[in-house]
């Protein structure tokens, strides 16, 4: 057994999860060159400001050093980018981020499924709100600035993910739309790609937004907005759940066709429980909410492979939800995945996971493309 694995055995299970998820966060924000030094001597594999060709993707008009990168959900509120990027993540989602501040739903709203290595959250979208991610965004990228202005390639792709103020009430439908917009006007100017998140469980209504009739005055809206909020081009996709019906994700596969999207984030949280090893009163103590981790990975690929069937091959299709191993990652990229992504794993497995993964299967794809 691996050491995180026993020290997350022993003594992260004993400790409230969110509150582990705080201190594990802070301790990867405070130490990210000591770690960049851990992960070259541990792995064989190459830390992120010095990636190699070899698992290159090309994808949105930006080049990812690797498929994986972090999920959106980890780090809300921005405030640790380069330092997870530092770990062996390609690209790095930030959010989800509301217009307005937030608290989120009340705690406790993190559990552990330890028996599936999975995880339950009804965290609610809590974050700092656009206007403070903004702010802190615009001081990263004047640091970049005076850092690495000879650069052509930034240190770190990064993702903005957007959602639904709770507060904001469904109708007039023009509230909803106002409320992205403003996310949107403020974020978008630092996104390498934009992210519209309607699949979160945990915001009452939220998901209603992924009937086409919703869903495309809200997409175009955003894409209104993002063209005016910055002179580029910002790539947009939207994020769905694995609960959708098959015809239901079909009919947003069309949509974001019809619309010209730039790509689909699949899949969020799911509220199933079915098929769970985790006992039954593990379960019920962890209570509603969008179930992540292995449990996911079937449903999440059934629905990669009805998304690429539906969008044809050139959409950016990013895959995330029960991905844990090199094998999990290759059969994405098999059923057609662009890019993938991962948050369940990365708190189970701990900090060397996504070089570990990234190394492993450069060489799994190297391995069959000898045979």
């Amino acid at each position: 057994m691996r050491p995180y694995r026993r020290f997350f055995d022993t003594v992260l299970t004993r400790v409230d999860a969110e509150r582990a998820h705080r201190v594990g966060f802070a301790a990867i924000r405070i130490a990210p060159p000591v770690l960049r030094r851990a992960l070259a001597a541990s792995t064989s594999g190459t830390p992120r400001r010095e990636p190699t060709r070899e698992g290159e993707v090309h994808a949105l008009g930006l080049t990812f050093p690797g498929p994986l990168g972090l999920a959106a959900g980890f780090d809300k509120n921005a405030k640790g980018i380069d330092a997870l990027a530092a770990l062996g993540f390609s690209f790095i989602e930030i959010g989800t981020v509301t217009a307005d501040r937030q608290p989120g739903n009340p705690r406790p709203r993190l559990f552990r499924l330890r028996g599936d290595k999975a995880i339950v959250n009804r965290m609610g979208f809590n974050n700092d709100g656009a206007e403070q991610v903004a702010r802190r965004l615009a001081r990263r990228s004047a640091r970049l600035e005076r850092r690495h202005h000879s650069h052509v390639r930034p240190p770190v792709v990064l993702g903005v993910n957007i959602g639904r103020t709770k507060a904001v009430p469904d109708q007039p439908a023009q509230g909803v739309l106002a409320d992205y917009e403003k996310s949107t006007r403020l974020l978008a100017p630092y996104a390498d790609y934009l992210v519209v998140n309607v699949s979160s469980p945990n915001t009452p209504g939220l998901r209603d937004l992924q009937a086409v009739a919703s869903l495309r005055p809200l997409l175009e809206a955003v894409r209104r907005q993002a063209d005016v909020a910055t002179a580029r081009r910002v790539p947009l996709l939207v994020k769905i759940a694995p609960d959708l019906s098959d015809a239901d994700v079909r009919a947003v596969a069309d949509l974001a066709v019809e619309l010209g999207l730039d790509g689909i984030v699949a899949t969020n949280t799911t509220l199933a429980r079915k098929g769970l090893l985790s006992s039954e009163q593990d379960v019920r103590r962890a209570g509603a909410g969008g179930l992540s981790g292995p449990p996911l990975g079937r449903r999440s690929l059934e629905v990669l492979r009805i998304l690429r069937e539906q969008v044809g091959a050139e959409m950016v299709l990013i895959s995330v939800g029960g991905i844990t191993t090199a094998r999990d990652a290759e059969e994405r990229l098999d059923a057609g995945a662009t890019l993938l992504q991962a948050y369940t794993a990365f708190v189970y497995e701990g900090a060397r996971w996504p070089a570990r993964l990234q190394r492993d299967l450069v060489r799994l794809r190297a391995q069959v493309a000898r045979w």
